[in-house]
């Protein structure tokens, strides 16, 4: 079985854990809540099945972020063929974070049951997220 969904919007990485020194207590922030119920939500929009229990998934994250407005055309058209990636942030793995984490429970159990993974960074027009999600054994 293979799953793919688009995430519309300029990618977006796993921000770490806050602590409160009022309360004592840890917390994650509002942006990564926010955009983990994005993804949450797209899936099931767009796709909606979940793998079943104990499926070893392999997971392909690509983030395709927006060109900055200020870049010259003769740069563009090179950003826009994949010969310039970008190397700015979103780190790569807070990107696959923030997606493995968002889609624990809704398109399967648990993350530990993703046994291969690849995050790719591209420029494009219109900022996404692309994730396909695979069976390894189906």
């Amino acid at each position: 079985m293979m799953i793919e969904f688009t995430v519309p919007g300029e990618p977006f990485g796993k921000q770490r854990p806050r602590h409160s020194r009022v309360s004592g207590t840890t917390y994650t922030p509002r942006e990564t809540r926010e955009h983990e119920a994005l993804i949450r939500q797209e899936y099931r929009k767009q796709c909606g099945t979940k793998f079943p229990e104990g499926a070893q998934l392999r997971i392909t994250v690509t983030a395709v972020m927006g060109i900055p407005k200020s870049t010259p055309k003769c740069r563009r058209s090179a950003m826009l063929s994949g010969a310039i990636r970008p190397t700015k942030k979103p780190d790569w793995d807070n990107i696959g974070k923030l997606v493995c984490d968002a889609l624990n429970g809704v398109a399967y159990d648990d993350d530990k049951c993703v046994c291969e993974a690849v995050v790719r960074k591209f420029y494009g027009c219109e900022p996404r997220i692309l994730v396909r999600l695979e069976d390894i054994n189906a």
